[in-house]
Order: structure tokens, then sequence, then C-alpha cells
């Protein structure tokens, strides 16, 4: 008889659902689970902490749609994962997080690290549940991988008191959960498809919105068909490339004209909250109609008020919509409704030329994103973190496949750029991986750098570099002249940190320099740290967010 750990009983049934990558930060009680795990032969990635951990597995999980997996220590080191567990969650990515926790026999007594980690994790998780014996172990994980990944995608965690992580049994007394079942997405409603069909008809100003969801269900196919028809559309954030941003029919540099214009809107996987501005006027108009495709029937009760809501997978959903409306003529055919938002679209992107083309130092922002823009390949991952940095790469940087632009999501998260950059490469490593970071949110992540270089994920960090949060604008308008630097910071040599790591290290103060260096960064074959000297009196607030 073979007796095994607990810990590694968690690592087979990871093996056995096909995770070959896990994060986390080694602590106990859970290193037997981080040992286990590479027995098993996952990669572990331990991070610098916990937060970064969560990060990086969620970017992983979400484009390898599989759950990304954390394994954090007890007290401090579960709660540190508290934060990744909500961004998860509100964002739709899916994470586990397995949490070690004090020994039963000494909980309640003040035992070491002891916390109530469940109740800290409730709040920001789809479901939490805690292990009551290492026999159950191999179950409990099942279901918590499950969870996370069914339905709209988010946070789940599961509590492992120390003893059952140590406890020995016999491997072959406990059987895994060998699979699941093929389990069919959700189809539309046949009436339901008519009705919403009818208003995109009828309209003279249709828009489709295109959300995380539909990137989340490969709903590529069905939309790019919609779109096709005739009706323009708008992407948000992290909805950029489901249909490429080079369709004739994406309008997200006139984002403005097409909310606030059209007479009827169909929402595609994501939601009427802050980022669409609640589907209320004044950005919408009074008397526009609104349709909703979300797989969670809660969300059709939300802030807009919608007229039609259809529970189904995105996917299914815009291919019966599609298939509806091909070969009917639409009421926005002869109207001008694209023509007109594609002048309007020309117009912005007019008004930022001359500073994409500015070769002022400085570096101006949009000179920087264009460059990014310019030398990246079209098949790559970007992530992009910071205020200023995230504001102007909207109305700047492309992206032509679903999950491949990354940002700070529904929660507006800062410190997510480096750790999704990370797990991005790790998910696609046939993919370049670019993170373009703001200095300030650089800095709440900048270890992770190490921990590329240790893996070898060759992640280029470009930093933007302008001196503080959103350059000097906040520091010289809310704080007296006289103050001390507060949302400022020091001109730091940020470079200096790939070279640390023995990576591709370079800073970069002429424009004309940006684009030669990224190449360079890209075929290096290694980490690479490109501090970038940017304007830190850069950017007008109408210019950053644009359309």
């Amino acid at each position: 008889m073979t007796e095994i750990n607990g810990g590694r009983l968690a690592a087979r049934q990871l093996k056995q659902a096909g995770i070959d990558t896990a994060f986390g930060v080694v602590a106990g009680p859970m290193i037997e689970v981080m040992a286990g795990m590479q027995a098993e032969g996952i990669q572990v990635v331990n991070c610098r902490h916990e937060e970064s951990a969560c990060f990086a597995a969620s970017a992983w999980g979400y484009l390898k749609k599989k759950p990304g997996v954390v394994v954090a220590g007890s007290g401090p080191g579960m709660i540190n994962t508290v934060t990744g567990l909500h961004v998860a969650t509100e964002s739709c990515m899916p994470l586990v997080v397995l949490g070690g926790s004090v020994d039963g026999r000494t909980r309640g007594l003040g035992g070491f690290q002891e916390a109530d980690q469940v109740a800290f994790a409730k709040p920001g998780c789809k479901w939490t549940a805690q292990v009551d014996s290492t026999e159950r172990i191999p179950e409990l994980v099942h279901l918590a991988l499950g969870k996370a990944v069914s339905g709209r995608p988010g946070g789940v965690y599961l509590d492992f008191p120390g003893q059952f992580v140590r406890r020995r049994v016999d491997d072959e007394a406990v059987p895994l959960r060998t699979g699941g079942p093929q389990v069919s997405a959700p189809h539309p409603d046949p009436r339901m498809v008519e009705s919403i069909a009818s208003m995109l008809a009828s309209a003279k100003r249709p828009l489709v919105l295109v959300g995380k969801g539909a990137a989340w269900a490969d709903a590529t196919s069905g939309l790019t068909r919609l779109v096709g028809l005739g009706i323009p559309y708008v992407a948000s954030p992290m909805g950029r490339g489901v249909i490429a941003d080079d369709n004739p029919m994406c309008m997200n540099a006139a984002r403005s004209a097409a909310l606030a214009g059209a007479d009827a809107v169909l929402m595609v996987g994501g939601r009427f909250n802050w980022i669409f501005q609640f589907g209320r006027a004044p950005r919408f108009a009074t008397d526009v109609r609104l349709a909703q495709i979300d797989i969670v029937p809660e969300e059709m009760t939300n802030a807009a008020d919608l007229e039609f809501g259809l529970v189904a997978d995105c996917a299914a959903a815009s291919e019966a919509i599609s298939d509806a409306l091909t070969g009917r003529a639409l009421a926005t055919t002869g109207t001008g409704w694209a023509e007109a938002l594609r002048t309007d679209a020309a117009k912005n992107e007019a008004a930022i030329g001359e500073q994409m083309a500015s070769d002022r130092e400085p570096i101006n922002h949009f000179r920087l994103l264009r460059e990014v823009r310019d030398a990246v390949p079209r098949d790559v991952t970007i992530s992009v973190d910071a205020e200023l940095t995230m504001a102007v790469s909207r109305a700047v940087l492309p992206s032509y496949n679903p999950r491949s632009l990354l940002n700070s999501g529904t929660t507006g998260c800062m410190g997510t750029g480096v750790p999704y950059a990370l797990g991005a490469k790790l998910a696609m490593p046939e993919r370049p991986a670019v993170a373009v970071i703001g200095d300030y949110a650089f800095g709440a992540a900048a270890m992770e750098v190490e921990t590329a270089a240790r893996i070898g994920a060759n992640v280029v960090f470009v930093i933007s570099n302008n001196g503080g949060i959103a350059g000097h604008s906040i520091q010289d308008r809310m704080f007296a002249p006289d103050s001390p630097p507060i949302a400022a910071l020091l001109p730091v040599d940020y470079e200096r940190m790939g070279e640390m790591v023995g990576g591709f290290s370079a800073r970069v103060t002429d424009p004309a320099e940006i684009r030669p260096t990224l190449e360079r960064a890209l075929n290096a074959g290694k980490v690479a740290v490109i501090n970038v000297i940017t304007d830190p009196k850069g950017g007008s607030r109408g210019s950053m967010y644009l359309g």
C-alpha cells in the first residue's frame, strides 16, 4: 500500500482536470499541494505576491477557457487573494483559489495565522467551501473547478484546514473525479430571437455592443455575420477583437456618436454598467430600444430599461439572430447611419493624428501607443494598465483576436497589467505578450518581472514613465504648489529591472527610437523592460476619452 498526503491528492485531481499550470506563493500549510503539483507534472509559478498570482491565473484561465488556479498560504496569504477573487468575479474570469488555513484543533484558540478565511472570500466569490476530510479533497477540487467556469465565469474559494493537507491516505482508496459531462450551451428561445431580429430590422440606426462575454463564448462567427448585414458595432475594452477592429462596421472611434444616436441597441455579452453609462440618457437616446443577450437571467434586471432579454450563450444567440435577419430588408439601409459614424470616426482619428506623429520630447502618450501598435504583430496579447495609458490605448491600440486585449476590467483595479501579461504568455506561449503600463501601475507588481524571468515567460514590459498618477496632472490640480510629491513620483530608472534579471533593458527618450527598441525587445528571446520617458503634462481630458 502506498500512502499520499492531501496535497498530492489535490494535485492529482487538478492534473485529471487538465490543469497544467498553477500559480501561488509558497507558504504553509499548502507546500504539500505545490510539491504535489510539481510531482504530477504541473508547472508551478511561484509569484512574489498572492494578488499578482490571482491576476496571472485569471488571465491564464480567461485565455485558455479553463479555471486559473492559485495556491495560497493561511491568514494574510489567503487574505491577499480577496482582491483577485473580487476582480475575477466582477470581470468574469475563471479563478480557483485553494487556500490553506489553521488546523481545526486550534481553531478559535488563536492558532497561527488564524482567520475566518471563508468569510473573507465569500463576498467576492461565486462559491466557497471548506475541506472537511482528506478523502473528499478530489471531489471538492472537482466542484470548485466546475463552478469557476460554469455560467458566467468568476472566482471560487476552497479552504484547506492544515490537518487535511498533511494527513496521509491510501492512494488507491480515494477515487478521483474523472472528467465531467458534455454540457450544452443555453440555446435561445426562437420567439425572443425573432423579437430582437425585428427590432434591429425596423431600426434606422441600430447598434450592436460587444462585451467580454462574447469573447468567452467565442461568438466571432455569428457576430461577424450580424454586423456584416450593415449594423455598426462598438466593443467594450475587453470585448475588442471578438470582431476584428478593422471590420468596416467597427465604430469604436465614434463611440459617443454611436451610443447617443442609436435608436435600437443589442448588448451581446456585456453589461449596462459604468462602462456603458448604465444604458441611460444622456449617453443614450431617451427613446432608445434596448435588448440584451446574457447567460445569467438576473442580468436582465439592471440599470437599463430593457425591452428584450435573451438568456442564452452569446455564440448560439448571435448565430440565431443572424439567421433570422439574413435576407430580410433592414430599415437602416440607405439611411447613411453607418456612413455618418465612419465620418465621425475619421474626424476623431484625425484629431489625434498630430499627437500620434509628435516628435516632441518628453514623448507624447499617443506617439508611444502608436509605435506599439505599429511594432507588434497582429497575433499578439496586450495588457494595459494605468489611468492615462489605458485611456489613450483605447483610442490607439486595435485588437484583432478574441481575448487578446486585457485591461483592468469592470473594477478598474490597478496592478493587473504586469501579472495579466505573465499569465497570458504562459497561456499562449506562441504569441508575443506585451504589457503597456504606467509607472505607477508598474510599481504595484514590478517584482513579478523576476517571476517572469525565472520561469521563462518572455514578456515585453513597456513602461510609460510620466512621473506619477496621470503624470503630474493630479499633483498639480489637487495639491498646493508647495506640496511634497504625493501623486507625483521620482524619475526612476525602471529599465534597470531588466538588467537585474538578465533580460533586455532600454531607456527611450527619443520618439524615433521607440519602434526599433520594441522590435529588438520582441526578438530578444528574454524578458524585456523598456522605460519610455513620457510627458508628465501630456494628454488632455478630451483626447484621452476620444470617441
